[in-house]
This record gives structure tokens, sequence and C-alpha cells, in this order.
């Protein structure tokens, strides 16, 4: 029997943003669960027609919610983004706000600007890391240093806003949030952008190890 949400996806950052989110729901309330496509990037599978109709920009993660039907989507409303997808799924999935902060508060107003941050800093500038270090056909070493160079900026940034706090907002020490969620994954590879260890950042290490101790951030990693 089809799940309510199904995620097209793959094993990069941004599709495992998603998957934690999900899994992070799911043993939050019990009643939330997913069906998985995974989506083969070497094959070029997300320049389909078929996904393109879903996501025109071609690119993963995208989700459908199948309990959400219209006439223009009656197989499901389609979400793509990876930032905009948590937020759909916190803002009608998480109906005790447990992952995200009260409309129109000041927590909220902290928690969007860390994802626009990470949305148009973190992962844009790592992933330019990883393509000039990793995929570009040629060596080329100023687009090594200077992507790898933003990178370490954008810790350093993280590592502040961590400064005496377990997560980037919330009260006291901070709550797992969106926030957190949108930009976790994209760190967790920060060897592959060249920054091979977290030590000069202790803040932004404790905050990663913290989180990869959660088992549902375990199972989000392992989707699909």
């Amino acid at each position: 029997m089809s799940k309510p949400l199904v995620l097209y996806t793959a094993a990069t950052p941004n599709g495992h943003k998603v998957s934690i989110m999900l899994e992070e729901l799911k043993a939050a309330y019990g009643n939330i669960d997913y069906d998985v496509e995974k989506i083969n990037l070497t094959a070029n599978v997300q320049k389909e027609p078929w996904f393109i109709a879903m996501n025109p920009n071609g690119r993963i993660p995208v989700l459908i919610d199948r309990s959400n039907t219209t006439v223009a989507h009656p197989n499901g409303f389609p979400v793509f983004e990876s930032a905009a997808i948590l937020l759909y799924l916190v803002q009608k999935y998480d109906k005790e706000g447990k992952f995200k902060f009260e409309s129109g508060s000041d927590e909220e107003s902290q928690m969007l600007q860390w994802i626009f941050f990470a949305h148009g800093g973190v992962g844009p500038m790592q992933g330019q890391s990883h393509h000039f270090r990793h995929y570009a056909p040629e060596d080329v070493p100023y687009g090594k240093k200077r992507y790898g160079d933003e990178v370490v900026r954008l810790y350093g940034v993280l590592d502040i806003g961590l400064q005496g706090r377990d997560y980037l907002v919330g009260p006291g020490a901070g709550k797992l949030s969106v926030a957190d969620v949108n930009v976790m994954p994209w760190v967790r590879f920060h060897e592959r952008a060249g920054v091979e260890t977290l030590d000069a950042f202790p803040n932004l290490k404790a905050w990663l190890d913290r989180l990869l101790e959660r088992e549902t951030v375990k199972a989000g990693i392992a989707v699909p």
C-alpha cells in the first residue's frame, strides 16, 4: 500500500536533509511514513520529462504529498528545493512545533535566517568545492582555493552561531529545528570540501557529533 509521502532522492547532502527530517517527524509522531524512489543521478534520470514535470529544475530531492491532491495535481502535491521541502513538512506535519517555532516569533525569524544562510551560502559554496576537488575534468587550483576558503569562512560563521549553544535556534541552548537539519548534511562532508578536521571550529564539531549520534539522523543518512 502506498504511503502518504514519496521522496525522490539520492545519497547527497540535499537528499539527506529531507530523509533526516522525515525520520525525525516519524519518530516524533509515529503516524508519518514515506516511500523512497532512488534517482540515478549519473544516468541523468532527474532530467527525464516525467521528473521535470515534478521539478522543472531537474534536481533532487522532490517530495510528493499524496494526501494533498488538487485538480492541478491529482496524484499529489509536488515540492522541490530541499529547504522548501523541510518547511513544507514542518508546516503541515509538525503539529506540536517540535522542529519549528511560533509563527511571527523572533525564533522563527532566526530559524529562517540560518536556513537562507545555508541554502544560499554553505550548500552552493561547498558544492563548488566538491566539484573542483573531485569532479572537474581538469585541475583548477584557483577554484579549489576560492571555494575551499569560502567553506572555511562559512564554517566560522556557524561556529560563532553555536557559541554556548547545542542548536542554532531556540531559548537557552536551543532545540533541534529545521535550521540544523538544513545545514548538517553539508557539514558532515567537510573532508570532501578540503576541511580535513573541524578542530578549528569546536562549537561546530560538537554540534555535528551531537546530531550524528541521533538514531533518526543515522536512519535518514541511510536513505536511499
